[in-house]
């Protein structure tokens, strides 16, 4: 190898230094992933070169035995990862190594809260890759050359971690990647041949090409029984199973070796929640191996979110993140699919319209939803953990995934009066066990808070009258419940509009109340009506309310509250909202307004009722100063 030349220096991405600084002083108490990280990579790079060899065999250079090799040097206190995979031109040296292309970086770093076990956990969220290097290093070296090019445009980069990287061009006789870790003194257990192996086989048994250590020659020498005992010239020997580790049998395979492969298709820290690992022959033929994350991705809510399985054909990596094969509502799950039917040259836009993608679509789709499933009929305290990660984008799938609505109704969660919390732990299946009798709808009112939802006027009757009603407050929820109108044949019923009818649960006595006390005001809502004008549709008594004068309510095919705000806050046109203007004719505010003679001063009061309404339901007015003005001048009234 030729003398570096043409050296340049680089300057790191701020996100890489604040990356780097965390993971040297926050991942102390996990300093062994480096080597599953960067023995990850370099399998990564194999599978490359072996799918882009598929249309050029050129790029194998005569060297199809594709591996990864391990070796340490204790005099100089380093450790070499190297492969012949794909490997690097200079300008893919300088986009993978010195800055991160994530969407979303910036606001993951301003999580960050110098508290170093937090942070660590954040960090498993968001993947480390390559510069987990530095956990152990003061200083890396990468020399690599990409597959088919000549041996004079190899690359070394070097840095030492510290804000900055050195790249310059260097002869390379052989194509991929070899990355040499100068170990820190404090951290020189790790150059140690057993140490290596133990570790490989900890953390990477599971990867389909093999991990190659150099097994030093022995002398001749006299066995136990007197026997000479040949001597054995050095050799590489591979230091994990190298099968891919969905292609044996789940008998085969132990829990802690399914965690494992997760993190190695993951690069997240923690174990999965649950897995499901599947081989389907017939029509289609394929194997799934699909995981449940136990935290979010730190980008999952971010449009330029990549997610997806990992896709094999006929165990040939094809490509990463093939969201064709999960639909976005379970864009959280990991995995892999290797399917025997599609065809090797298969691109993305092939599987968007292929039937045999279609087919293993709602194949992996039906595992998830069977894992969910069982996961919530087993483990309540597991569910509500995956709930409590993933729910508001479980909430995407009655509206994305028809022909799965109900099986994904059965598995939402939400808080309800039923429990004096905030926490989303009632299903639709434990509300319908505790309805009422003569009750057939699931109520549900929705708001922009929790304490909104479980404070709204709306709701005054159903606690009168002993009656569930869902509480609802996520920004996600009034457009889930425009798509989700039933379940199990009962209608899921907003009780923020106007059709709203309990008169069925009424008794006698209680409807003879209700006419004497509407007779009681007559005329009063004709005189609302003329006050408000067009601020309303309609004026009409209600008997929904107990401790409120009044409420307004949606129409029954008109946009709610909630939906109006969803448009305004992705930003589109929002046509006027009316309301109809109920009022409660029991209430003592209803009966004194009733005998107001001045018009003038009826209208005021008129005003400031439909304001509180509106304040209640909506959390702002349009004009809150004419409101001041309306509620001072009463004030000022009754102060006389």
């Amino acid at each position: 190898m030729s003398q570096a030349a043409h050296p340049e220096t680089h300057g790191f991405q701020t996100e890489v230094k604040q990356l780097l600084q965390l993971m040297i002083h926050s991942l102390y108490s996990n300093k062994e992933i480096f080597l599953r990280e960067l023995v990850s990579n370099a399998a990564d790079a194999a599978d490359k070169l072996r799918f882009k060899a598929l249309s050029n065999d050129a790029l194998y250079e005569n060297d199809g035995d594709l591996n990864v090799k391990l070796s340490v040097d204790t005099d100089k206190g380093t450790i070499t990862i190297s492969d012949n995979g794909i490997g690097m031109t200079r300008d893919e040296v300088i986009e993978n190594l010195g800055t991160i292309a994530k969407s979303g970086t910036k606001d993951f770093f301003s999580q960050l809260t110098g508290d170093q076990a937090k942070d660590s956990k954040l960090i498993g969220q968001f993947g480390v890759g390559f510069y987990s290097a530095f956990i152990v290093a003061d200083q890396v070296t990468v020399r690599t050359r990409a597959a088919g090019a000549d041996k004079a445009q190899g690359v070394e980069w070097s840095s030492a971690g510290e804000g900055e990287f050195t790249i310059a061009d260097i002869e390379k006789e052989d194509r991929g990647t070899e990355i040499t870790l100068h170990v820190r003194e404090e951290e020189k257990e790790f150059v140690n041949d057993w140490k290596l192996r133990s570790i490989v086989g900890k953390y990477s048994d599971h990867i389909s090409i093999p991990v190659l250590m150099w097994k030093a020659p022995t002398e001749e020498r006299d066995g136990p029984d007197g026997e000479k005992i040949p001597a054995q010239p050095g050799e590489w020997e591979a230091v994990n199973k190298a099968t891919a580790l969905w292609t044996r049998d789940k008998s085969e395979i132990t829990d802690e070796e399914y965690q494992e492969f997760y993190k190695h298709v993951s690069h997240d820290f923690a174990d999965p929640l649950a897995w499901s690992h599947n081989r389907v022959e017939g029509k289609t033929e394929y194997t799934s191996l699909l995981y449940i994350p136990s935290k979010a991705p730190f980008d999952m809510w971010n449009r330029e979110h990549k997610h997806g399985l990992k896709l094999y054909v006929q165990r040939v990596f094809i490509m990463d993140d093939a969201e064709q094969f999960m639909p976005t509502y379970l864009r959280f799950v990991k995995g892999l699919l290797d399917s025997n039917d599609l065809p090797l040259n298969v691109s993305r836009e092939i599987l968007q319209d292929n039937k045999v993608s279609q087919a293993l679509r709602q194949g992996c789709t039906k595992r998830v939803l069977q894992m969910l499933e069982r996961m919530a009929k087993n483990d309540a305290e597991k569910y509500q953990a995956f709930w409590t990660e993933f729910g508001n984008a479980l909430k995407e799938g009655p509206a994305e995934d028809f022909a799965n609505r109900e099986k994904i109704a059965g598995l939402l969660r939400f808080a309800s009066t039923e429990n004096d919390s905030s926490v989303q732990n009632v299903s639709l299946d434990d509300y319908i066990a505790r309805m009422k009798e003569g009750q057939d709808k699931i109520y549900f009112v929705t708001a922009d808070s929790y304490q909104a939802a479980k404070n709204s006027p709306h709701l005054e009757i159903f606690r009168k009258k002993g009656i569930e009603v869902l509480l609802l407050s996520e920004r996600i929820d009034e457009w889930l419940m425009s798509h989700l109108t039933e379940y199990k044949e009962k209608q899921l019923q907003s009780i923020a509009r106007s059709d709203v009818d309990l008169s069925a649960l009424d008794d006698d006595e209680s409807k003879q109340a209700q006419e004497e006390a509407e007779k009681e005001v007559e005329g009063v809502l004709e005189r609302l009506k003329t006050a408000l004008g067009d601020k309303v549709i309609d004026t009409k008594f209600t008997h929904r309310l107990t401790d409120s004068p009044a409420v307004i309510v949606a129409d029954d095919n008109g946009m709610t509250t909630q939906m109006m705000k969803l448009m305004q806050a992705a930003g589109q046109p929002v046509p006027e909202v009316k309301y109809h203007f109920e009022v409660n004719p029991e209430h003592a505010l209803v009966k004194r307004i009733a005998e107001i003679q001045d018009e003038e001063a009826f209208a005021q009061w008129a005003n400031v009722l439909f304001d509180q309404a509106a304040l209640s339901e909506q959390g702002s007015l349009e004009d809150p100063s004419a409101f001041v003005k309306n509620l001072n001048s009463l004030l000022m009234t009754l102060s006389k």
